[in-house]
C-alpha cells in the first residue's frame, strides 16, 4: 500500500505549527486558502480580515506584543503588495513579522501569469530576509528560517515566498518528517548566542550615571518589547533618577510614578547633562539627541540591540545587547558602589516642579464640561472610565491627528505595552488591526481604541471582523467632520472650477459611524454629552463586546498638527 502523501499547502502548515506559531492573520484566496484551513486544523488560529493592510497591521503589533513573529498569509501579486504595509510597519518599528505570500506558477515566470510579481525584489527594501521556494522539499528550511530571522538580532520582518506550483507538489508523510527534524536540529545547533557585553562598557555607563548632575533615563518600545520593566523600575527608584518614557514606552513604569518626566520633558531633555537611553532610537521622537532641544554637551549611553545603531549614533557609551540584560548588569555594578538622588536634589525637585505645574495648567482645562466637544472634556471622561477598570488594564489604541496627541498628554499608562499608536512611523490606519492583535496578543485584557474619525476610516470594515470573532475592543471614534475638523480654508484659497466641493479635509458632517456597527450586530452609540459619553463607557467596558461610540466633536476644536508636538 503506498504511502500517503502531502502537498505543499499541508507541509508549510506543519512546517508553522512545528515552528511554535500560534495565531495567523490575513485574507485568504487563490493559491493560499488551503495553506490557512490546514494550519487551523494543526492548531493554529487564522484570524481573516477584508484587506491584507489592517491584517498586516495586526500581525505587527502582535509580534510586539508576544515577542514572537506575527504572521500575515496574503493571495500573490495586489495581495502581497497590500501586505507591504504590514511589512514595511514592521521592519521601521522593529517588531518580529513574517509575510507569506502565495505567488505565480514558476514554469510560468515572464510571461504574464495570473498575479505575477517579482515578490522578492518587492519586498526586499523592508525585509530583513526575503526568500522563495523554488521546490516542496525548500519549504522547511525557509519557513523555519524566516521564522528565525524575524526575531533574531533587531526584530523586523521577513519575507516568504511560496509559488502555486510549489503548493500544488506533493512528498510522502515520512519524507516531510524527516525534511522538518533535520531542519529542527539544525536550528538547535545555530541558535544565536547571547551577545557579551563588556564590563567595561557598564562599568563607565554606571559611572557616568554616578558622576553627573542632572542625568535622565529614557526608555522607549524596545524596553517594553524585552520585559525589562522590572529591571527599569529597580534602576530608577535605588538611583532616583528622573526617567521619560516615549510615547509607546508609557506604562513600563506608571506614567503617575514620583520620578515620572513626561509632563516636564522639554526642561527633562534640554537640561539633562546624562541621557541613559535604554531601548529607544535618536530619531525624530527624540529630535534627534540635538540641539536646540537637546543641551549640546549632553552625554548619551544607548543601550540597544543593534551594534550598527550604536554606530551610527556614537554615544559616549554604547552597550549592545538585550535592553533586560544590560539593565540587570547596570543594576548589579550600581549595588556595588550605590548612590541615589533624593527628591530634594535640586534636579529632581525641579523636574517634579515643572510637571506638577503642568498638570494643574492640564488638569483646569480638562475640568471644564465644554459642549459642544472639545477633545479635552470627552478625553478626560475616557481616561477616568479606564482607571476605574484598574487592573490589568485595557490595552490602549491611539490614532488620528489631534485626537492622538492630545490623548498621549491625557490618557495615563500605568502598565507596560498597553500604549499602541502611530509609531516610528507615524503610520495611519493601524487602529483596528492593532484593536484585533491586542485582544488576540492579550485575551485577558479589554483593548479601547481612541480614534479621530480619519484614522478610523482607514479600516473601519475590519468592525465586522471584530463582531465575527466577538473581540473585546470598544472603538471610541472622535468624530469632528475632517481630518482636523472643520474647513479652515481662507477665502482666497477657495477658488477656482471645483471651489464648491467639499475642503480636502473635510467629512460627511454628522456621519454615523456608530451604526457601521450595528450593520455586523455589535453596539453603537452616539453620544455628543458628558453623561451620554459615560454611560456609554460603562455600558460597553461591562459588556466587553465589540462596540463603536460615536462622540460628536466640534468641527473647529482641532488644529493641523502634521508631527507628534510635544510642549510641555
Amino acid at each position: 500500500m503506498a504511502e500517503k502523501e502531502i502537498d505543499g499547502s499541508s507541509l508549510v502548515a506543519m512546517c508553522l505549527a512545528r515552528g511554535g506559531v500560534k495565531h495567523m492573520f490575513g485574507v485568504v484566496g487563490i493559491p493560499v486558502t488551503s495553506i490557512a484551513t490546514r494550519a487551523v486544523s494543526l492548531g493554529i488560529r487564522f484570524i481573516a480580515f477584508h484587506n491584507e493592510q489592517s491584517a498586516g497591521y495586526a500581525a505587527s503589533a502582535y509580534g510586539y506584543l508576544t515577542g514572537n513573529p506575527g504572521l500575515l498569509l496574503t493571495v500573490s501579486g495586489p495581495g502581497c503588495v497590500h501586505g507591504l504595509a504590514g511589512l514595511s510597519n514592521a521592519a521601521t518599528n522593529c517588531w518580529p513579522f513574517v509575510l507569506l505570500s502565495g505567488s505565480s506558477d514558476q514554469g510560468y515566470t515572464g510571461r504574464g501569469d495570473f498575479q505575477e510579481l517579482d515578490q522578492i525584489q518587492a519586498t526586499a527594501p523592508f525585509s530583513k530576509l526575503s526568500i522563495k521556494a523554488t521546490g516542496i522539499d525548500k519549504l522547511p528550511g525557509l519557513v523555519f528560517d524566516a521564522l528565525d530571522f524575524a526575531v533574531n538580532g533587531r526584530p523586523g520582518g521577513c519575507y516568504l515566498d511560496v509559488p502555486t506550483d510549489v503548493l500544488h507538489q506533493t512528498v510522502e508523510v515520512s519524507v516531510a518528517e524527516k525534511l522538518i527534524s533535520d531542519v529542527e536540529a539544525q536550528m538547535k545547533l545555530r541558535k544565536q548566542d547571547d551577545l557579551v557585553v563588556e564590563s567595561s562598557g557598564i562599568q563607565k555607563a554606571a559611572e557616568l550615571l554616578r558622576r553627573a548632575e542632572r542625568p535622565l533615563v529614557v526608555f522607549g518600545k524596545g524596553a517594553a518589547y524585552s520585559r525589562a520593566e522590572d529591571e527599569l523600575r529597580k534602576l530608577v527608584e535605588t538611583t532616583g533618577i528622573p526617567f521619560l518614557p516615549t510615547p509607546m514606552g508609557k506604562g513600563i513604569l506608571p506614567d503617575t510614578h514620583d520620578l515620572a518626566a513626561t509632563a516636564a520633558r522639554s526642561l527633562a531633555i534640554g537640561r539633562c547633562d546624562v541621557a541613559l537611553v535604554v531601548g529607544a532610537r535618536l530619531n525624530w521622537l527624540l529630535h534627534f539627541g540635538e540641539p536646540p532641544k537637546w543641551s549640546s554637551d549632553v552625554k548619551f549611553i544607548l543601550v540597544d540591540v543593534s551594534e550598527e545603531e550604536i554606530e551610527l549614533r556614537k554615544p559616549s557609551v554604547g552597550l549592545v545587547g538585550d535592553a533586560k540584560k544590560i539593565v540587570f548588569m547596570l543594576n548589579k555594578e550600581i549595588k556595588d558602589t550605590p548612590f541615589c538622588f533624593a527628591r530634594n536634589h535640586p534636579w529632581v525637585e525641579a523636574i517634579a516642579t515643572k510637571a506638577k505645574d503642568n498638570v494643574l495648567k492640564m488638569e483646569a482645562q480638562l475640568a471644564k464640561d465644554v459642549v459642544p466637544f472639545n477633545f479635552m472634556t470627552p478625553m478626560r471622561i475616557i481616561r477616568d472610565a479606564i482607571s476605574n477598570l484598574g487592573s490589568p488594564a485595557p490595552v490602549l489604541v491611539s490614532e488620528g491627528a489631534n485626537t492622538m496627541d492630545i490623548g498621549r498628554a491625557v490618557l495615563v499608562q500605568m502598565e507596560p505595552r498597553t500604549r499602541l499608536d502611530a509609531g516610528t512611523w507615524g503610520t495611519m490606519g493601524v487602529g483596528l488591526g492593532y484593536c484585533i492583535a491586542a485582544a488576540i496578543a492579550s485575551p485577558e485584557r479589554l483593548v479601547v481604541a481612541v480614534e479621530g474619525d480619519s484614522g478610523f476610516g482607514f479600516s473601519a470594515m475590519e468592525v465586522e471582523t471584530l463582531v465575527r470573532y466577538q473581540l473585546p475592543v470598544v472603538v471610541i471614534v472622535f468624530n469632528n467632520g475632517g481630518v482636523y475638523g472643520g474647513d479652515r480654508r481662507t477665502p482666497e484659497e477657495i477658488s477656482g472650477p471645483y471651489k464648491d466641493d467639499p475642503a480636502p479635509t473635510s467629512f460627511v458632517p454628522g456621519a454615523a459611524y456608530h451604526l457601521v456597527m450595528e450593520a455586523f450586530g455589535g453596539k453603537g452609540y452616539l453620544v455628543g454629552t458628558p453623561d451620554e459619553l459615560r454611560y456609554a463607557l460603562a455600558e460597553s467596558f461591562s459588556a466587553k463586546k465589540p462596540a463603536v461610540i460615536n462622540v460628536t466633536i466640534d468641527p473647529y476644536a482641532g488644529s493641523e498638527s502634521g508631527r507628534m508636538q510635544h510642549k510641555n
